[in-house]
């Protein structure tokens, strides 16, 4: 059995990873083995959703509660951060990782994961909830049955006002890129397959008087292999929240609306005139999958290499989108005053 280890106590790693996994615990017992050891040097990080969690202040700390060989680590801390935290657990001996999206902030970074990857054998899992869950499962099947006649364009909507955590001294998120729209790329390109950037667009967050570089809305438009044509969109200073998927077919198009917070997991697929609304806590279904595969799956499976490979495309995509927009890092990215 493997036990969890959660490296950030912020709103990944307590309100998504914790109540992902004990919820899936209580549907398969013997999913993982506790307590579930944290590590986070912030006083009092993790609030109320960390409760019953063995909370350190550092790895070191942390290590004689674990078993390297038999611990899954949960790399909850901002993308920035990827390389640094990935780098600490390989060389105490972690190699079981479960890591938030993106995998890394730029293909500078990306190289450097790669590396480590390689170095120490490290079975990277990166969590990509969307193509886990029973809304997704309906679209590939939707899909592959042609039932609607052929794939041809996919149009993606992710937005959710996020105001105050993006004005927080610190975010760690350089672009809204990285924030919202590599669940739906990642979901994408699940569903039409390998692409290339056709287009890119960002803008500032605004607040009265306050900029936030680059955080306020981004757009990037797709091209698959397949023929298929995409376009993501994501606004973070959005009055209201959605998380929608809308297939365009030959003969029909079908919209699937993705739970919009951890407190209803309900998802909707609309198809012409019918509705069908059903549970499905895609994040608690990624977990299960992810623990499963690595009590399970040989260290040296080609299907831990495709799976990571997916996702540094999801990255490079990314990267050149920003090289579009002209927002690599290194550019003015925290708050300032409008001018």
């Amino acid at each position: 059995m493997r036990q969890p280890l959660i490296i950030g106590l912020g709103r990944s790693g307590s309100g998504l990873h914790v109540r992902a996994l004990r919820t899936a615990r209580a549907a398969a017992p013997d999913l993982w083995d506790g307590p579930i050891v944290a590590v986070d040097p912030r006083p009092g990080a993790g609030g109320p959703g960390a409760d019953g969690v063995a909370r350190t202040r550092t790895l070191d700390q942390a290590r004689p509660l674990l078993t390297p060989d038999t611990t899954v680590a949960h790399v909850c801390t901002p993308p920035d951060t990827r390389p640094a935290v990935i780098a600490d657990l390989a060389a105490r001996g972690f190699r079981d990782l479960v890591v938030e999206k993106p995998l890394a902030a730029d293909a500078a970074q990306l190289a450097a994961v790669e590396r480590l990857r390689e170095d120490h054998d490290l079975r990277i899992t990166v969590v990509a909830p969307w193509p886990a869950g029973e809304l997704a499962r309906r679209l590939r099947r939707l899909i592959a049955t042609g039932q609607h006649g052929r794939l041809l364009r996919i149009e993606a909507a992710q937005h959710k006002p996020r105001f105050q955590r993006s004005l927080r001294p610190g975010d760690g998120h350089p672009t809204a890129f990285e924030v919202e729209v590599p669940h739906s790329l990642g979901l994408v390109l699940d569903l039409a397959g390998p692409a290339t950037v056709t287009g890119a667009r960002l803008t500032d967050l605004r607040c009265g008087e306050t900029v936030r570089p680059h955080m306020g809305s981004a757009r990037i438009d797709l091209r698959h292999t397949s023929g298929v044509h995409t376009r993501i969109v994501s606004d973070l200073a959005a009055p209201v929240r959605e998380r929608s998927v809308t297939l365009f077919l030959e003969h029909g198009t079908v919209v699937a609306h993705f739970p919009l917070a951890a407190d209803d997991d309900h998802a909707q697929l609309v198809t012409g005139e019918r509705r069908d609304v059903f549970r499905d806590d895609a994040l608690a279904a990624f977990m299960t999958r992810a623990y499963d595969r690595y009590a399970t799956v040989a260290p040296h499976h080609p299907s831990w290499k495709s799976g990571f490979d997916l996702h540094a495309d999801v990255v490079r995509l990314l990267d050149t989108a920003k090289t579009r927009c002209g927002a690599h890092r290194g550019e003015e990215e925290s708050p300032r005053a409008a001018v």
